[in-house]
């Protein structure tokens, strides 16, 4: 089972060619996984999004590995990208999330990539093991992580 995020391209996200910047994909995935994984008052949230991402969290999240893989340029668009997110695998105290980054409309993909997340404690800044109720609320989410076509 996956959700999805609905993601807006900003000028600002696009080079000098038009089209989305290799680095500001990874901002566009930094947000489709706030969508997803933080609970807020802000937005509504879905199943997943049980990390409390405020400012006195007991945990934070912490990227430990990024890795993309572009199909096709991200031209700018009026309406969001439609980011898939799942996840690849549930460790001890990390958890891969992967995407999947489509057109509007669905109709073409410009990009998969994963993220290795892990949680930490952020009194002491160690990592600290997944929960129990983290692990209920991802689990229905766990697919095939991303195979990578160039590793």
């Amino acid at each position: 089972m996956r959700e999805t995020a609905h993601v807006q391209v900003r000028w600002a996200d696009l080079d000098g060619y038009g089209h989305v910047n290799n680095a500001a994909l990874f901002t566009l995935l930094e947000d489709a996984r706030v969508q997803t994984l933080w609970a807020s008052d802000e937005f509504e949230a879905g199943p997943m999004a049980i990390v409390d991402g405020s400012p006195h969290a007991e945990s934070w999240t912490v990227i430990a590995r990024q890795e993309a893989e572009y199909l096709a340029q991200i031209p700018h668009h009026r309406r969001p990208l439609q980011i898939d997110v799942w996840i690849g695998r549930l460790g001890g105290a990390s958890v891969s999330v992967c995407y999947e980054v489509l057109s509007p409309d669905r109709s073409v993909m410009y990009a998969r990539a994963a993220t290795t997340v892990v949680m930490v404690d952020a009194a002491s800044g160690s990592p600290r093991r997944l929960t129990d109720a983290e692990r209920d609320a991802w689990e229905p989410y766990v697919e095939a992580p991303i195979d990578f076509r160039h590793r």
